[in-house]
């Protein structure tokens, strides 16, 4: 364990924040021993959050919906990093079974960083394999089902961490708790795709910040960040089920991509910069620091109003766990 993470403290607190206007991939510390999972990490931020980890010496976990994906993406990030360590597992985070068996298959010792990456965005409505609408079933509660189950793992760790990917967007959500109910769940009475993403989006935000707020409270050394890529190229929009929209879609949402999105590496910058960055706050939020949070260099100082809205947090950590079935008992402390 290099020694940047061996004497990391856990601490809870907004510090002042500043964009970081020199960071670069060359910031990146030596990643050397620290054992990693990235969601989603096939293709766009999660394919380069996973290379640059790679490159700088962890072992780093592919955790891919797509098998042959999957295998491409692990093949390319092998010739992009000669001597990279580096493999693939399934997950699907739109199967409770399937994040189960990635979960109960963790035959490493521990987990010292989890990227919560993979999601789904502006889909055409659609149920997960439990009945979930899609959007609130892959971008939270299965996120919140993987993180519950890796626990056990991350608390091995000396100085866990645990990335969640949020989005700009998050802040024109119309948070709705009974969105999670049982009853609602699985309708299109009223959909609306944008409305149902930001929602899932600013979950995210919930659960990094309530889930810091427990591992301090239980005493453990794990360190919990929310993050926005802003405005980035990724297939998103464009792959997964968006790709069975009619062809205008596609024609004009790969063109808006092309023309007002930053390159995927620049969205990339925030998810590592939390994942590495000795003063990346916990319990906090790193975003682009331009207008609106859709370009710019990551900054800690944005403070959304979610972060500290314990009474929703809480409430949404309870509905989640009957959902899913996944209890987030945080283990004690183990002495170092």
């Amino acid at each position: 364990m290099p020694r940047s993470y061996r004497n990391l403290k856990l601490r809870y607190v907004f510090p002042k924040g500043t964009a970081m206007r020199s960071w670069t991939f060359d910031s990146i510390p030596d990643q050397s021993g620290r054992l990693v999972v990235v969601t989603g990490a096939n293709s766009g931020i999660g394919y380069v959050t996973a290379r640059e980890l790679a490159h700088r010496g962890a072992h780093v976990v592919l955790a891919c919906r797509s098998a042959e994906r999957g295998r491409a993406a692990l093949a390319r990030l092998r010739a992009e990093t000669p001597g990279a360590r580096a493999e693939l597992r399934p997950l699907n985070l739109a199967s409770l079974e399937s994040i189960r068996a990635f979960a109960a298959g963790w035959d490493h010792d521990r987990l010292d960083l989890l990227v919560n990456n993979a999601g789904v965005a502006m889909v055409p409505f659609a149920r997960t394999a439990d009945g979930f609408e899609s959007h609130i079933g892959v971008n939270h509660l299965g996120t919140f089902a993987l993180t519950g189950l890796l626990l056990p793992a991350l608390a091995s760790a000396p100085a866990a961490r645990v990335v969640t990917v949020s989005s700009e967007g998050q802040r024109f959500a119309r948070f709705d708790l009974a969105r999670f109910d049982r009853d609602r769940l699985g309708t299109d009475r009223g959909y609306s795709a944008p409305f149902a993403y930001v929602a899932s989006k600013r979950a995210n935000l919930y659960f990094a910040a309530e889930l810091h707020r427990r591992a301090a409270a239980a005493g453990l050394p794990l360190r919990s960040v929310a993050v926005a890529p802003g405005l980035t190229r990724t297939n998103v929009l464009t792959g997964g089920a968006n790709a069975a929209r009619g062809p205008l879609y596609r024609s004009a949402t790969a063109l808006l991509v092309r023309l007002a999105f930053r390159p995927t590496a620049e969205g990339a910058k925030t998810s590592l910069y939390a994942a590495t960055a000795d003063d990346a706050p916990g319990g906090g939020y790193v975003a682009p620091d331009g207008f609106l949070e859709l370009r710019g260099e990551p900054t800690t100082g944005r403070r959304p109003r979610a972060l500290t809205d314990t009474v929703t947090a809480r409430r949404l950590w309870e509905l989640s766990e009957e959902l899913t079935g996944v209890s987030l008992a945080l283990p004690a402390a183990r002495p170092r």
